[in-house]
């Protein structure tokens, strides 16, 4: 028998119904209902979800002030990971760096070529 967290008979009866995902199923409990559909069928339905709501004006809509803070919200959630700021700066100041010294070899290249010329 399928077995919980909590083990014993009071977790295997209090199941009822979520154990018939098949003999020997331990992923938990069968997909049912909006859940089973594919992606294509739930974004379907929720698209007409939304549209409804917009129909209705019931729907919420940021405007730039509520965006505006809503983005700077993230931003100081970002920002106070101190290691993941300092990769990012580190990467830009590489991808800097590398784009720099490949613009110096061009350079270089070509005025070697136009020297050979002559």
């Amino acid at each position: 028998m399928a077995t919980s967290k909590e083990g014993g008979k009071a977790a295997g009866s209090s199941g009822g119904s979520a154990q018939k995902g098949g003999a020997g199923s331990s992923q938990g409990p069968a997909k049912r209902g909006f859940a089973a559909m594919d992606q294509a069928q739930q974004r379907e339905i929720a698209s007409k979800g939304g549209q409804a709501a917009h129909q209705k004006g019931t729907a919420h809509e940021f405007d730039s002030e509520e965006a505006r803070r809503a983005g700077q919200k993230g931003g100081e959630a970002v920002s106070r990971n101190r290691a993941h700021m300092a990769d990012i700066g580190r990467k830009g100041g590489e991808s800097r760096q590398s784009a720099h010294r490949a613009a110096q070899a061009a350079a270089a290249k070509g005025s070697r070529q136009g020297g050979d010329k002559e």
